[in-house]
């Protein structure tokens, strides 16, 4: 099964914070053989936010969407997902009892400014779950597959822990994968290409990758040896077999296309 991530901030997209949620998303989700469909940085833009989760919510995928929940007035995500739904934000009964509770702690009386600016992060769009937050008790909301967490990972990551283990434990370890990979040295991806190309044209349930680098040890006038990339290949479990005799077809066929070096790798960087 795969997951969209959407990662909202304009300090993410200035640089001014660094981000922290694909890395954690992407081992979280391997950890169940899971996957990142795709990611999407975009910024406190309320117009922006709208389209790109009006286009995302007719995929009718799963996707979880960090940050922008707050009651400032640089958070535009609950709204914006009001309106790509065409629904009204509503304060949801439960989340406000949470922060009535929050408030009745802190000394604040439920009429006073600080309670009514707390209570706007309980407004969601309508129809919304809410998404149980341990941190500090401020729940965040589901609508349509789409999961809202806050942009603070302490909050939002054991948050998306909550919401797979609820709602998507079915679809754990059902998809799982094996690799093979090597460095090779020598070799450019246009020559490399046809061969996989050739790979997956013979065997349709092998996917072939390659990660080009260049070499900055080699002396200029070794042009060849510039080129090192890492290729590999990737198959579900049930075509292991096939994988192994595959595995050695490339092999042979990279010495043939004069690969200068094989360096088979334990694990593959897709893992």
């Amino acid at each position: 099964m795969q997951f969209g991530l959407m990662i909202i901030g304009d300090e993410i997209l200035n640089g001014s914070r660094q981000d922290c949620h694909f890395l954690f998303f992407k081992q979280l989700l391997r950890q169940y053989a899971l996957q990142i469909a795709w990611v999407q940085y975009l910024p406190d833009d309320r117009g922006v936010i709208t389209q790109r989760l009006k286009q995302s919510f007719k995929e009718k995928k799963p996707v979880f969407v960090t940050g922008g929940i707050g009651a400032t007035p640089d958070d535009h995500t609950r709204q914006a997902c009001a309106d790509a739904l065409n629904l009204p934000l509503v304060p949801h009964p439960e989340a406000i009892k949470f922060i009535e509770d929050i408030s009745i702690k802190h000394g604040d009386a439920l009429s006073s400014s600080n309670h009514l600016h707390r209570a706007q992060m309980a407004y969601f769009p309508e129809n919304s779950t809410i998404i149980p937050n341990p941190f500090n008790n401020i729940a965040a909301f589901s609508n349509q597959q789409h999961h809202f967490l806050p942009g603070f990972p302490q909050m939002a990551h054991p948050m998306a822990k909550w919401v797979l283990n609820t709602y998507y434990q079915q679809y754990f370890n059902q998809q799982q994968y094996c690799f093979k990979a090597a460095v090779v040295d020598g070799l450019p991806e246009s020559v490399v290409g046809p061969l996989m190309e050739d790979i997956e044209k013979q065997w349709p349930d092998i996917k072939t990758y390659s990660l080009p680098t260049i070499r900055e040890d080699i002396a200029e006038t070794e042009q060849n040896q510039h080129y090192r990339l890492e290729f590999g290949l990737k198959a579900s479990r049930k075509n292991a077999t096939v994988l192994a005799q595959v595995w050695a077809y490339a092999l042979q066929q990279l010495q043939a296309h004069g690969a200068m070096h094989i360096i088979q790798l334990e694990r593959s960087s897709e893992e």
